[in-house]
């Protein structure tokens, strides 16, 4: 009789093993993840697989399969590949929804596979969609949450999730979100990704570490305008591993950001190579960014080999860039030919290449001014005044964008007094709908914000949001506001 209950009691073991797969993040799982997180996707493929072999009760690989197809489009760029690979989505959350609901892990992952491919739907221009899947993964992280308060992972995607939210300008995205009355807090976010980089290196979970900082210096070069984003940026990628190519993106990029042309054209041509690798051609483009800022005549060879091998990204804004290079060797039948391009090639998923649609819309720009733009996104400060000093601008139109550029250059090299000056005098000589005097109205309110000036910071803010019909409208109003809700207003 008690050889008969043990019988059972195995058995009924051996069932409920079977009926709910466990989520464990072992060695093997870690291995394929950092593999995955270094790009190196075929090494981690191969781990993936491995994993999957030796321990097919575990879920986690259901997960890294996610992170597999999300790493891969976030590379190639590839909109073929995307509409490929999408109905893998509701495959893995089929696989996942049928496992133990009683592990942190369960929530955290079907919340991951939503996030993802949230982020991969806005990205090909997919946005009703990509609300949808936000919504979704935003209520598994706050369930989660609820019931495993502890459980560290959960900080990364809500930290994320909450920073989308909080920053999204008036758009398409936004009015998908704001159907399931879900709203973010910016620095509610930033401060959960800034804590979670402190606490995860001595957690039991430091894999995630590069992941999150992925995320961070993204959101903080590029979504907040963070001042000290560089130096943030050195810091927490002293940690990586220099073999990773997500280290020279994340280094190329926050630099090119962050006004340090010369430094991003560094690490992004002592990038890793291999055939271990993923093919991430986004880099060259950066890299072409960067010699552009510098004004260096190869900066055409990057843009011409990313056209090569170009995603869906970035198209419009490489074209006008290689206009630009003819235009500054005077070569203005080959920049309207590159303009012409700009106009039909590529798609307008992103705001580069938004914006460079416009701008090949708009007449042909200013020799001079265009070299002290360029020199100054490459943080080459005094090249860019000293051209300018240098320079005599006759029409209205130049004159408007003159005192936009010198306010902006005096303002990245601390004189505020000058640039206040500069940016008044921009918004004296408006000319047309364009963005130089709203931004300098706003950039008027930040200054005097930092001064703590009160009334002319209001003053300004409120202006900024007065001039419509231009093509950063939502933008600008977004941030006057949020200046106005600092200073009580």
């Amino acid at each position: 009789m008690r050889a008969r209950k043990l019988l059972v009691l195995a058995i009924l073991i051996f069932v409920s093993q079977s009926v709910f797969a466990n989520f464990d993040f072992d060695t093997g799982c870690v291995r394929a993840y950092k593999s995955l997180l270094s790009l190196k996707l075929k090494t981690a493929r191969q781990l993936i697989n491995q994993e999957k072999a030796t321990h097919p009760h575990n879920s986690i690989p259901i997960l890294l399969d996610n992170y597999y197809d999300y790493l891969w489009l976030l590379t190639t760029d590839n909109k073929a590949d995307f509409d490929r690979l999408k109905d893998n989505k509701s495959r893995r959350i089929d696989l996942l929804e049928n496992e133990d609901k009683n592990s942190p892990w369960y929530n955290f992952s079907l919340a991951e596979v939503h996030l993802q491919w949230a982020l991969l739907h806005n990205r090909f221009g997919e946005n009703t969609t990509a609300g949808f899947e936000i919504n979704k993964a935003y209520r598994l992280l706050q369930s989660n949450d609820k019931k495993y308060p502890t459980f560290l992972p959960d900080d990364m995607p809500l930290g994320v999730v909450n920073v989308l939210l909080g920053a999204l300008p008036n758009g398409a995205l936004k009015s998908a979100l704001s159907f399931f009355g879900i709203r973010g807090d910016l620095n509610h976010g930033l401060n959960m990704l800034d804590q979670l980089i402190t606490r995860l290196p001595q957690s039991e979970f430091p894999f995630y570490y590069d992941e999150v900082v992925f995320y961070l210096t993204y959101i903080q070069s590029y979504v907040v305008n963070d001042p000290a984003a560089y130096n943030k940026m050195l810091q927490y990628t002293n940690r990586m591993d220099s073999s990773s190519l997500l280290k020279t993106y994340i280094k190329g990029f926050v630099a090119l950001r962050t006004g340090h042309s010369s430094d991003a054209i560094t690490v992004l041509e002592k990038r890793p190579y291999g055939s271990e690798y993923q093919p991430y051609p986004y880099l060259d483009y950066l890299l072409g960014c960067a010699k552009m800022n510098r004004l260096d005549s190869n900066a055409y060879n990057y843009f011409s080999k990313f056209l090569q091998e170009r995603g869906t990204s970035f198209i419009k804004d490489s074209y006008l860039h290689l206009g630009w290079n003819c235009l500054l060797h005077d070569d203005v039948r080959r920049y309207q030919a590159f303009t012409q391009l700009v106009k039909t090639k590529g798609y307008t998923f992103n705001e580069k290449d938004k914006q460079a649609l416009n701008e090949a819309n708009n007449p042909i720009p200013n020799i001079q001014l265009l070299k002290a733009r360029l020199l100054y996104d490459g943080g080459y400060y005094e090249k860019a005044l000293g051209l300018l000093h240098e320079a005599d601008f006759n029409q209205t139109a130049e004159q408007t964008e003159y005192y936009y550029r010198l306010g902006r250059i005096y303002e990245a090299l601390n004189k505020d007094q000058e640039a206040l000056q500069a940016y008044q005098q921009c918004i004296n000589t408006r000319n047309g709908t364009g963005y130089y005097a709203p931004t300098s109205a706003l950039r008027m309110g930040n200054i005097y914000e930092r001064e703590k000036n009160v009334s002319k910071a209001v003053k300004y803010y409120n202006m900024a949001i007065a001039f419509k019909n231009h093509q950063d409208e939502s933008s600008i109003e977004k941030r006057a506001n949020e200046g106005l809700k600092r200073l009580g207003y």
